[in-house]
């Protein structure tokens, strides 16, 4: 018994002794779900017919939009724009080019769930990644990643 009560204890102080848990932040569904709007917003205006994800910290889908006109590859497209986002932390074109431009970083397309295409943006909380967004559908990636970059910027100007 009292080796038990003595491993219990020494348990305990182990734990005690651990750093504090880390401090992270992370999206809400609701500021998931006012990204995507916002980012719908800003393609429409500019008369793109688009999908949109944004995903949490952990890569998860909180929140995909898909307007009416938008092609079906879409979904999927923006889905992966975002985890590829998440995932460096990086625009993604950042990552399409460091990829074009390196030999040794050309593989990357092969990770599961990457796409190499302008259109997905971290989110950030000062210098925290705390989700993505991803869009698809914009004649080029470029545009796609301008509506997420304005939604973004709208996101942090309220």
């Amino acid at each position: 018994m009292k080796n038990i009560l003595l491993t219990a204890s020494l348990t305990l102080a182990s734990f005690s002794a651990l750093a504090a848990p880390a401090d992270v932040q992370n999206l809400t569904l609701t500021q998931a779900n006012q990204l995507a709007q916002a980012t719908i917003q800003s393609c429409s205006a500019s008369g793109y017919n688009v999908s949109v994800t944004v995903v949490d910290r952990a890569g998860i889908t909180l929140a995909v939009q898909r307007m009416d006109n938008a092609g079906p590859h879409t979904v999927e497209a923006s889905q992966m724009k975002a985890y590829t986002a998440l995932s460096t932390k990086n625009p993604t074109s950042k990552v399409m080019e460091a990829a074009q431009a390196n030999k040794g970083a050309e593989n990357m397309r092969d990770i599961p769930g990457f796409l190499l295409l302008a259109g997905g943006v971290p989110v950030k909380a000062g210098e925290q990644v705390i989700g993505a967004i991803g869009v698809g559908g914009a004649p080029g990636g470029q545009l796609d990643q301008q509506c997420a970059e304005a939604a973004l910027k709208g996101m942090t100007s309220k």
